[in-house]
């Protein structure tokens, strides 16, 4: 027969409250792109303790599969600053893991430079785990947090075309969770531009690039490029594709396209407040967008923040492209997305 202590210990913890669970962090993960020149350059103007994760952009293998040739990366395009050295690359690593901030390197691009290997040919089954073996030795030798896939389009569509994709993406996942280290992708969400359902399990995160629906030579003149709608409408694609709310990250630009009359192409969003003014900050549009006028479209801060809450609400956090088009200070974007995700967080 129990004691009357231990009786009255039992139905003590049996009334004790169960603490519930904290909610996980918002992530905010930012792109840092090698091809705006060296990347430590850039480090100074971003606020590190307003993200939690770097995705330094971008790295493919050379034609033989090897990540590093010497003493510098063997394809990082750097758009004619010279071959980035690898203490660069570890130097940028350094800085971030001391502001708290975890770094992967971005495999692919939309762009594909010269200096890569063809990707349908390093994914070869006879090939595939030479280019897995050196990606992994350089995660282990540089000390980053993980890889962030992004095999775009043609590319992406020839490789899971040949059935590669999945298993090169089984492969890194097995060496990567050996190591505590993270496996993420970049992905659109129209036909042609997505990873394979089969492939979704394997991410820790998946970024949804949910912008660009109208460029210079694509999409219905007078669209915007990046809507709140086109965000809703792209988290539940995912959705319905089986990433759970934990690996879900929305993708937000900081960036416009233009047309008509304004500087055609693209447009980063700190020189759009530059040439344009404060008002830039508090709108999505620069003119009026219909069909041949005269118009940019963008993300200002207000939709920015109505995205940040969209993410929080069905996702894990956000992801930007890309962290050097932001203007520090009163306007910047990245301010009021991170501002939105935690304030709603507490």
């Amino acid at each position: 027969m129990k004691s009357l202590a231990a009786i009255i210990l039992s139905a003590a913890l049996i009334a004790a409250p169960v603490m519930a669970k904290p909610a996980p962090k918002p992530v905010i993960i930012g792109y840092l792109p090698a091809f705006k020149g060296p990347m430590l350059a850039h480090m100074d103007s971003i606020d590190l303790t307003k993200i939690t994760h770097m995705n330094l952009s971008f790295v493919n293998p050379d034609p033989q599969g090897l990540i590093v040739s010497g003493a510098n990366m063997a394809c990082m395009d750097t758009e004619g600053h010279g071959g980035l050295p690898v203490a660069d690359v570890q130097a940028v690593i350094g800085r971030a893991h001391k502001a708290g901030v975890k770094v992967l390197i971005s495999l692919g691009g939309g762009i594909i430079p010269k200096c890569s290997g063809n990707w349908p040919t390093l994914l070869k089954p006879e090939n595939r785990a030479n280019t897995v073996k050196n990606l992994i030795q350089f995660l282990d030798d540089t000390g980053l947090d993980g890889l962030d896939i992004d095999l775009e389009w043609d590319v992406l569509t020839a490789v899971d075309t040949a059935g590669e994709y999945t298993p090169f993406i089984q492969e890194l996942s097995a060496a990567l969770k050996k190591r505590g280290k993270l496996l993420t992708c970049a992905t659109a969400s129209g036909e042609g531009g997505m990873v394979p359902v089969s492939s979704v399990p394997y991410f820790d995160y998946v970024n949804i690039m949910s912008y660009d629906g109208i460029g210079p030579s694509w999409g219905t003149p007078g669209d915007e490029h990046a809507t709140l709608d086109m965000a809703k409408h792209d988290i539940a694609v995912w959705q319905a594709r089986g990433a759970t709310k934990a690996q879900i990250v929305l993708g937000v630009p900081f960036y416009g396209h233009a047309f008509g009359t304004y500087k055609l192409g693209f447009h980063d969003y700190k020189g759009l407040l530059a040439e344009y003014g404060d008002a830039v900050a508090e709108n999505d549009i620069l003119g009026k967008a219909c069909a041949g006028c005269d118009y940019v479209t963008y993300n200002g801060r207000p939709t920015i923040r109505l995205k940040a809450d969209l993410a929080r609400q069905n996702g894990a956090g956000v992801m930007i492209w890309e962290l050097t088009a932001d203007q520090p200070g009163p306007n910047s974007l990245l301010d009021a997305l991170h501002d939105s995700l935690n304030h709603a967080a507490d």
